[in-house]
């Protein structure tokens, strides 16, 4: 399995290419045992947020990572990517304003993932 370290800067290009907006990338080493990295992204509609969810997990299979489990994509209000030590969610704009998970993880300052991407 590839460890998170090398799965973030896949996600994070796939996320660039495919116009995912409001890009945010949380650190959750010793915050929780569930993953070492978590990918916050928003779509502008069902469509693109299944169409950005099927190009993270096939790239995903590119790199050598296997296989992932993956929770919401009938609906794509929501779509879960659970690669082990790195999970990627995809919201709908109004679905993530609600639930704001970058609130619940004590994200203070979101690091805009494409800047880092192209460092």
């Amino acid at each position: 399995m590839t460890p998170a370290v090398d799965l973030l800067p896949v996600a994070l290009t796939v996320l660039d290419d495919m116009k995912a907006e409001a890009v945010v990338d949380i650190d959750l080493a010793g915050k929780t045992s569930i993953a070492d990295a978590m990918i916050i992204a928003s779509g502008r509609s069902q469509r693109h947020v299944g169409a950005i969810a099927d190009a993270v997990i096939r790239a995903f299979k590119e790199a050598g990572h296997g296989s992932v489990s993956v929770e919401g994509v009938p609906l794509c209000d929501w779509v879960l990517i659970d690669a082990g030590d790195l999970v990627v969610h995809i919201f709908r704009p109004e679905i993530r304003a609600f639930y704001n998970l970058e609130k619940i993880w004590g994200q203070d300052r979101p690091t805009e993932a494409a800047e880092r991407a192209r460092a």
